[in-house]
């Protein structure tokens, strides 16, 4: 999928988060959100299934990981699928950042200059 159809899905799942959470979004280079506290959220959309049949991951970067653990943050996970020109969310789960499943670090190439951890959906959703 080109980068803009993510970006774009993205930020739809990102206005539906911050409705559902009563989040303040606010983006910055490591979290999308605030909660009614302060607290920084950062929301993790990842389309269930790809044309090509694969399952979606969900993207940490761990610069921005460890920023959100500093700060005591959250994420929000949302696998979504694609209905017309808008998304339908599948699920919904806010995780402090401490309850992320073990992350695997690899290089992200050029993308923000950081290593990622991909996350399949079901490591979050059963």
């Amino acid at each position: 999928m080109p980068s803009h159809r993510a970006n774009h899905y993205g930020t739809l799942v990102e206005r539906q988060a911050a409705e559902r959470y009563r989040l303040d979004l606010e983006r910055c280079s490591w979290h999308d959100a605030l909660r009614p506290d302060g607290t920084p959220v950062e929301i993790k959309a990842a389309k269930r299934t790809h044309a090509d049949g694969q399952p979606g991951n969900f993207k940490i970067y761990d610069r921005y990981h460890e920023q959100l653990r500093g700060a005591n943050g959250w994420y929000v996970f949302a696998p979504y699928r694609v209905r017309g020109r808008g998304v339908e969310v599948l699920a919904w789960e806010m995780r402090h950042s401490s309850r992320l499943p073990r992350l695997e670090w690899h290089g992200g190439g050029d993308h923000r200059d950081a290593q990622q951890a991909k996350l399949p959906i079901g490591a979050i959703f059963d």
